[in-house]
């Protein structure tokens, strides 16, 4: 197994002194992920402070390396967007070599992530049930597509998953073709599950000395972000169609015609549809009964609509956008991503992060800590960079792991630190 020489740095740049105050701070991630929802879970780790050491395959690493375009000077920007403020390790798992330092950073580790094919981690020696014996704190988070069950030979990818699980079933034009959503939103949701599940479980493991092992798959995830649209189903037994923009249960609660384009309006009470019409000159329709309660309106909300609009047409979004805000109606111009961008800077919301003369800006970690926003984000690495730096680590001797100090009542308290890191 061969040890690139590191390309930087790796104290300085992958692991900045103000991390040490950081709400992680001092914990080691083993990250086996790759694509999406491990490696958001990971940086999502990494952005609160904890050192994440990537295990990647040598000479093509992280599969989204080549998912392109676009592509910058560093490579993909896909592979960017989820892997900043992380140490990368190339590692052969094939290999014995390989294999035997994969364990050692696992069983040094506090928290391990991946998402390969169920059962690719028992048959490397790399299982929860392998590594518990000599790392009892270990948290353990395995995602997958199905799960480990029945599911266990099907391969997950969000856009199947998306198409299986229902989300394309309520996604696109009314009486259209089931379609995406624009983003992978099912990996960024199983993401942020995993990252809940590891939190709780390094919460537990703080009363009681103890790691767990968590299972993650997209399909439950989805399931769980479905809401209200599952509920409907589950309640009533009717599955639901896809509506455009329009909301199932709320109206207006979707987009409408401007003079020079959509405007998105919101009205989630008949308190707010009262403002509604009288900002539009329509405030005849709080007392027709067509219109005077929310159940009503979605009833008949292609008349709603078409009076609605018949006044929104004789001017541009923009303007109706301003008006309608003023008057405290929720509503906004249909923009872009860019635009999104933008209007978070101009409120205030600090919504990205600098990495550097070098690189480009990144959208932050969308959680505010007050005591902590002094944690600098670091580039992704390159494929292996840190190899040599994070194996002669794992070559130093390992401080003896504390136990857990028992409390008056018998139970464990919170342990002592495992390592000095």
């Amino acid at each position: 197994m061969s040890r690139p020489t590191a390309l930087a740095d790796p104290a300085s740049r992958a692991r900045p002194d103000d991390r040490a105050e950081a709400p992680l701070a001092g914990i080691v991630v083993a990250d086996f992920s790759r694509v999406l929802a491990g490696p958001l879970a990971t940086m999502t780790l990494a952005d609160l402070g904890a050192r994440v050491i990537k295990v990647e395959r040598p000479g093509s690493g992280d599969d989204t390396r080549s998912w392109g375009p676009p592509f910058t000077e560093h490579g993909s920007t896909y592979f960017a967007s989820v892997n900043r403020s992380k140490e990368s390790v190339a590692l052969d798992l094939r290999d014995p070599e390989g294999r035997a330092a994969a364990r050692r950073l696992a069983e040094r580790a506090d928290v391990v992530i991946e998402n390969f094919k169920p059962g690719t981690m028992a048959r490397l020696g790399l299982a929860y049930e392998d590594l518990a014996p000599a790392n009892p704190g270990l948290v353990y988070c395995s995602i997958s597509g199905f799960g480990s069950a029945g599911g266990a030979g099907l391969l997950g990818y969000d856009f199947i998953v998306q198409a299986v699980g229902g989300l394309m079933s309520i996604t696109g034009a009314a009486g259209g073709e089931p379609t995406k959503v624009g983003v992978a939103l099912v990996d960024v949701l199983t993401g942020k599950d995993a990252v809940i599940g590891i939190l709780a479980a390094l919460a537990a493991r703080a009363r009681t000395g103890r790691g767990d092992r968590i299972e993650v798959t997209l399909l439950t995830s989805l399931l769980g972000g479905l809401a209200n649209q599952a509920q409907a189903q589950l309640s009533v037994g009717i599955d639901p169609v896809p509506l455009g923009n329009r909301h199932p249960s709320i109206a207006p609660y979707e987009t409408l015609h401007c003079a020079d384009g959509l405007l998105a309006v919101a009205c989630g009470n008949d308190e707010q549809f009262g403002r509604l019409s009288t900002a539009l000159g329509l405030s005849w329709l709080c007392d027709d009964t067509r219109f005077a309660t929310n159940a009503a309106r979605v009833a008949n909300r292609d008349e709603l609509v078409a009076w609605l609009e018949s006044v929104l047409t004789t001017a541009p979004a923009g303007y109706w956008a301003q008006t309608l805000t003023t008057a405290q109606v929720p509503a906004g111009q249909v923009g872009t991503i860019g635009g999104g961008i933008a209007l978070a800077e101009e409120l205030g919301l600090a919504p990205t992060v600098d990495l550097g003369p070098t690189h480009a800006p990144q959208v932050r970690h969308p959680v505010g800590w007050a005591a902590y926003e002094t944690v600098r984000p670091t580039p992704p690495p390159e494929l292996g960079e840190h190899t040599e730096s994070v194996l002669a680590w794992l070559d130093e001797p390992q401080p003896a792991r504390r136990r857990a100090p028992k409390r008056r009542n018998g139970g464990p308290a919170a342990p002592a630190p495992t390592d000095e890191r």
